[in-house]
């Protein structure tokens, strides 16, 4: 099967200790590995607040996951992302779907009966 380029966005409820952050981040990769995902790049965006409180936590932690990985494992990523319990919030992006061009789709015209 063809592997494609992922990102997947994660908010994480972490104290803000390095120690704590680097032991999740290197968990989080294991995960990924595990479930037949190969992480390229990671990238820690910072400490974020919430639009309106979410599980009673005003603010989380954000990281990014550029990975190379089958269809079918990012089903298998989420699930295992979900239940982790510092995880709060996922969003998977594949590369180039926001930046691909969109053709309209061709419409057949109707003759006229008159």
């Amino acid at each position: 099967m063809i592997r494609k380029k992922y990102e997947i966005l994660l908010a994480l409820l972490l104290n803000h200790q390095e120690e704590e952050i680097k032991a999740l981040l290197e968990n989080l990769e294991k995960i990924i590995n595990t479930e037949g995902g190969s992480v390229e790049e990671v990238q820690r965006l910072d400490r974020k607040e919430f639009a309106y409180p979410h599980r009673h936590k005003k603010a989380a932690f954000y990281v990014s996951f550029k990975i190379t990985a089958e269809p079918s494992s990012i089903a298998k990523i989420r699930q295992k992302l979900t239940l982790v319990e510092e995880v709060t919030l996922q969003n998977y992006f594949q590369e180039g779907e926001a930046d691909a061009p969109r053709t309209p789709k061709k419409t057949k015209k109707r003759s006229s009966l008159i």
